[in-house]
């Protein structure tokens, strides 16, 4: 299905509107708003963000995936403003590459997840062993995860897989025409 090109008008009044922190809060709000567009076949959802937790954006993204393939009619599109960061990248990343959009002079972030935890050996060697191989299953998973959504915001881009993860260690910062110029979003409005 051939996606019409969109005008900055098409954005003046997005059905969701979302900023602040990723977390279960937003997730709630995400809901809400989603639910009460759910007669609209096009939808906007605006966010601003410096990050949050990834699964949260992720539970996001699998609605807005959700969606768009039980109503392949429905045109859900993002809208970044000012700063897509990390977890806000990942919820992006759940959009279509066509319907990906940013504000002029909007940053995005894309890095590692990252993992605090002290691990506590102490105790008979198996169970120890036990423990040390539970958080190397934990930070394989999480790596693969990670790497699903690098796949994801990839996808249909000028950016291969294996530069993204490079990159990611760092924090890589894209200016808002520099996403477009490597085809991660449609346009720069």
């Amino acid at each position: 299905m051939a996606t019409a090109m969109l005008a900055p008008q098409d954005f003046s009044s997005p059905a969701i509107l979302l900023s602040g922190v990723v977390d279960y809060e937003m997730y709630k709000a995400f809901r809400s708003q989603l639910d009460a567009a759910n007669a609209r076949d096009f939808v906007v959802c605006e966010l601003s963000t410096l990050g949050g937790d990834p699964e949260v954006a992720r539970m996001m993204g699998e609605d807005i995936r959700f969606h768009s393939e039980i109503s392949p009619n429905r045109r859900l599109v993002f809208l970044g403003k000012a700063a897509i960061y990390s977890a806000g990248v990942t919820f992006m990343s759940f959009f279509a590459r066509e319907n990906r959009f940013v504000t002029r002079g909007s940053r995005l972030m894309v890095h590692e997840r990252k993992l605090s935890k002290t691990l506590t050996i102490d105790g008979p060697l198996t169970a120890c062993l036990a423990s040390v191989q539970a958080t190397i299953n934990e930070i394989e998973c999480s790596i693969a995860i990670q790497n699903e959504g690098f796949a994801n915001l990839v996808r249909g881009s000028q950016v291969a897989l294996n530069e993204v993860i490079a990159r990611a260690p760092s924090n890589w910062y894209l200016e808002a025409q520099e996403a477009k110029d490597l085809g991660l979003i449609e346009a720069v409005l």
